[in-house]
């Protein structure tokens, strides 16, 4: 998941992430980001890193059916990702930030009764720029 991405313009521990989070393979995203996390958890990026390992661990929770947890993780990654600006590391955090709260709003409207995730509502994750030459 990493290894394809080295020699790109943007760590590709971060561009892992993209790739497994676009894949669906929400569990995988969340460890490949964590490397990056655990780097600059105190550093001027750690609430970032954090809040998307937060949005994708909610996703992980959908699959595995837990709406609850999947909502109090949609709320934690809000919080940290809206201390960026609109577009931080190429990434559309208005846009990004506007999917955890559709997702948070569907699971509350429904009371938590009904999973909105399947195959074909899955969520997408695009960076703003071409990040794939040095």
């Amino acid at each position: 998941m990493v290894a394809q991405h080295h020699g790109q313009k943007l760590d590709p521990h971060y561009l892992g992430y993209f790739h497994c989070f676009n894949q669906q393979l929400f569990y995988e995203a969340h460890d490949v980001l964590e490397n990056l996390w655990l780097e600059d958890k105190y550093g001027p990026n750690g609430a970032f890193y954090k809040g998307l390992i937060q949005l994708t661990g909610a996703f992980v929770h959908l699959q595995k059916n837990r709406l609850r947890p999947a909502a109090a993780l949609f709320k934690l990654a809000l919080a940290n990702l809206e201390k960026y600006p609109r577009v931080h590391e190429h990434l559309n955090l208005v846009t990004t930030e506007k999917l955890a709260r559709k997702w948070l709003e569907e699971l509350e409207r429904t009371g938590f009764g009904v999973n909105p995730l399947t195959d074909q509502t899955a969520p997408e994750l695009r960076l703003e720029v071409e990040v794939h030459e040095k």
